[in-house]
């Protein structure tokens, strides 16, 4: 595939992936309002029935869809990231002038690097693939106060970037820093943002006042 096709490829797939992270902040907000059911509580109430304040088949509908778009978010995150070490490759530099064309791609990369919040200033490229979306957030407390958001998806929180046993981990890391700024790194609305967090005791439950949902 040309240059000039593989660049217009991936800035379709960068505008689709922001339209399903605009619809998936919509379902994580419309189900973590006040009083609604959050992305995993039970639809039951204690005794077994169907909770009656909630519309079930609606809730059900909504968290399908939101697991749907997160699957096809990450094979979308994906393609994206292979297309741009693509492009990236064109840039390799070599024992002559570069040509017209192959400075123009070499500005496509440019440009498609800062869209995607991705550095293509080595072939080992940083993803920036998320692991965490904050899906409850509590008003005034230091998460709030700080910076972050209902809908926030996590690539970076401290030391922490990825792994096995991300709760616990990000739980760690949040003690560790007690009183501390912790840089997070987030993608909102398909932009990446570095925040500065500080865990700290204040009126309510735990350092943060929020809630990480592994994605």
């Amino acid at each position: 595939m040309g240059g000039a096709n593989l660049k217009a490829e991936t800035m379709a797939l960068m505008d689709k992936r922001a339209a399903m992270e605009t619809e998936m902040n919509s379902i994580v907000e419309r189900l973590c309002n006040p009083g609604g059911p959050g992305l995993s509580a039970n639809l039951v109430d204690s005794e077994g029935f169907p909770r009656e304040d909630i519309d079930i088949p609606a809730v059900r509908a909504q968290r399908r869809r939101l697991a749907e778009l997160r699957n096809e978010h990450s094979e979308i995150t994906d393609k994206i990231n292979v297309n741009i070490q693509i492009l990236h490759s064109v840039r390799r530099p070599t024992s002559r002038a570069s040509g017209p064309q192959e400075r123009s791609l070499s500005g496509e990369v440019a440009s498609l690097s800062q869209t995607s919040g991705f550095s293509v200033t080595s072939p080992a490229m940083d993803t920036s693939i998320p692991f965490a979306m904050v899906d409850e957030i509590t008003e005034s407390s230091p998460a709030a106060e700080d910076g972050l958001q209902l809908g926030d998806q996590v690539v970076k929180f401290g030391n922490v970037e990825g792994g096995d046993n991300l709760l616990p981990r990000l739980a760690a890391e949040a003690q560790a820093n007690q009183g501390q700024a912790v840089s997070v790194g987030v993608i909102r609305q398909g932009a990446k943002l570095d925040l500065s967090v500080t865990p700290r005791v204040w009126q309510g439950r735990g350092l943060l006042g929020c809630h990480f949902r592994l994605v």
